[in-house]
């Protein structure tokens, strides 16, 4: 039986035999070596490797993300890690204005290999300046690759895989998805990036989704089989550079899709994929896409308001139940929904942060 270890453990393990295959690898972030070992993806990883290459750093966002660009540039490979991608604005410049544009202004001379990790998610009311998910945002901006993964496999495998690539990667983490279990071989391995994943095979209908909203969209795909609605998910993985072939591939066999978001529908994720659908397969679709998101609101605070904002798998199932005109069948869960928090996954999960 295939070993199975949680999201976090699988993140560690890809840092610390990043770590020990290359020299030029080093770990930075505020928090890297603190107790909690941000969300316990970086527990023991000081004492094993040493203060020089696995260290805290100041509160200074952008000269620190200036310090592993500059590295990255001398020949080094570091990883950073940001514990959100709130904090992450106050580097933009260095991300936008230079690390994703020497390959370009160079010639093809200058790399920056350098992996910044960002935990994006809702969590305890944290609000509209902790909960973002940007994950649009960075992948607008030509020279970054950007990496969502769902599962602790895809987790390990993409961060070594963006470690050991020439070009600065963002590698974005949900934090709900930390403590999920998964089967995770324990030598280390690169998942192809640019390269989407079937994670459940249906006829009638592509759901395509990232990082945690993928976990819904197989719930809902769920829920469509009890109404006799073949779903097939579309994991994502890498959003830029997006795996156009295979969502295309899968839209065209099932003639319908639905594009799940985690962060805002204007803009966004979501509408890319929809436009590439509606711009490539125009005359064999069965009905117009299907965008499910959040609204174009700041993120609430609050459970009255919070649960309201986010989407479930419910939603999912009766927005693909509508686009073939059935009707949808999922209020009961719907209501269910906001008798619980939707800011926290369930009892299981308890942090931190």
């Amino acid at each position: 039986m295939a070993r199975e270890i949680r999201f976090a453990e699988a993140l560690r393990e890809a840092t610390d035999q990043c770590l020990a295959d290359d020299p030029s690898v080093y770990l930075m972030g505020l928090g890297v070596p603190d107790p909690k070992g941000v969300f316990g993806t970086t527990l023991g990883l000081q004492k094993k490797h040493g203060p020089r290459r696995v260290m805290d750093m100041p509160t200074s966002e952008n000269a620190m993300t200036g310090v592993a660009v500059g590295s990255a540039i001398a020949g080094m490979r570091p990883i950073m890690v940001h514990q959100r991608v709130d904090f992450f604005l106050l580097a933009f410049d260095q991300i936008v204005n230079h690390a994703s544009k020497w390959l370009y202004m160079s010639a093809g001379k200058t790399r920056v290999p350098m992996v910044v990790r960002l935990i994006i998610g809702r969590g305890w009311g944290q609000g509209p300046q902790h909960s973002q998910s940007l994950e649009s945002v960075f992948a607008h901006i030509p020279g970054l690759k950007v990496l969502m993964p769902a599962t602790p496999h895809d987790a390990k495998g993409l961060l070594i895989a963006a470690v050991r690539d020439g070009n600065p990667v963002i590698f974005l983490e949900h934090r709900w998805l930390h403590g999920i279990f998964g089967p995770v071989p324990e030598e280390p391995y690169a998942v192809p990036v640019g390269k989407a994943r079937i994670a459940r095979e249906g006829s009638d209908v592509t759901i395509t989704a990232a990082g945690y909203m993928a976990l819904e969209s197989l719930e809902a795909a769920k829920l469509l089989a009890e109404d006799g609605v073949s779903a097939e998910v579309v994991d994502l993985r890498t959003l830029r550079p997006l795996d156009r072939a295979g969502i295309l591939a899968s839209v065209g066999k099932t003639g319908r899709l639905v594009a799940v978001d985690n962060g805002w529908k204007s803009f966004g994720l979501s509408a890319e994929i929809a436009a590439a659908a509606a711009e490539t397969l125009w005359g064999k679709l069965k009905a117009a896409p299907v965008r499910v998101s959040p609204p174009d609101v700041p993120i609430p605070s609050t459970w009255g308001l919070s649960n309201h904002y986010y989407k479930t798998a419910a939603h999912i199932a009766d927005a693909a139940l509508s686009m073939m005109g059935k009707k949808p069948r999922h209020e009961a869960a719907r209501r269910a929904d906001l008798e619980r928090p939707l800011d926290q996954p369930n009892k299981a999960f308890t942090g931190p942060f």
